[in-house]
This record gives C-alpha cells, structure tokens and sequence, in this order.
C-alpha cells in the first residue's frame, strides 16, 4: 500500500508505505505526489511514515530516489520519516536521501508516530 495525502493547512505532505510495497505501486505513488505537489508551495514539510513496511525490493530504490527529487526540486524545508521498527527492514533510506535532498533540508527518523507529530508541530 502506498498513500500520498496533503494537509494544507498543516502545510504537511504525508506518504504511507505498509505492507509488501511492490515497484508498480511505488511508481503510482510517485504519480500521484506528482498531482498533490503541483498545488503546494515551497517550505512544506514531508511525513515519510514506513513503520508498517514489510518488504520492499531493492529494484524500488530508483523510484523512491525520484521521490525524494520530487520534493526536493518543490522546496520540502523538513522530512521527518518513521521507518520499521526491524532493521532486517532497512531499505536504505538515509543512503539514498544524502543524494537527493539538499543539504540544508533536515532529515529526522523518529521511532514512533507520537514523536513524529511532536516533532512536526514544534518546527511548525
């Protein structure tokens, strides 16, 4: 599953990825940020919440590199990402983020959704 949600009054783009992501739902799922980031402004900030990942395939990395770009190139000014609990798990999203996001732009894992949203409502 793959779901891209934009609150705008929280200035907050969130993407969920749980379960057996495969490539073809991930591309989607770039399509569909896509049409959400055509409408928001620069400074947003990204919820990256993955804690319920099960698998992904490495095959996926290109595609979520282009993710990153995507938000990168609209202006994300924070991306707070939850990744699953299991480091078995890891796909290797702080690798991969050192080469498409700016450097400038603050990248923050937090263990459970409670800090992500604390920590989102404090760099409001």
């Amino acid at each position: 599953m793959y779901v891209t949600e934009f609150e705008p009054l929280q200035r907050l783009v969130k993407i969920t990825v749980a379960g057996d992501a495969i490539a073809e739902e991930v591309i989607a799922g770039r399509e569909s940020l896509r049409e959400v980031l055509r409408d928001v402004q620069p400074g947003f900030r990204l919820l990256a919440d993955l804690s319920a990942l099960v698998s992904m395939p490495t095959s996926v990395a290109p595609h979520l590199g282009e993710i990153m770009e995507l938000c990168a190139e609209k202006g994300v000014a924070l991306v707070v990402r939850l990744l699953p609990p299991e480091p078995s798990k890891d796909i290797g999203l702080a690798i991969i983020s050192q080469f498409h996001y700016p450097p400038e732009v603050p990248i923050i894992t937090c263990a459970t959704m409670e800090e992500a949203m604390r920590l989102l409502e404090e760099k409001k």
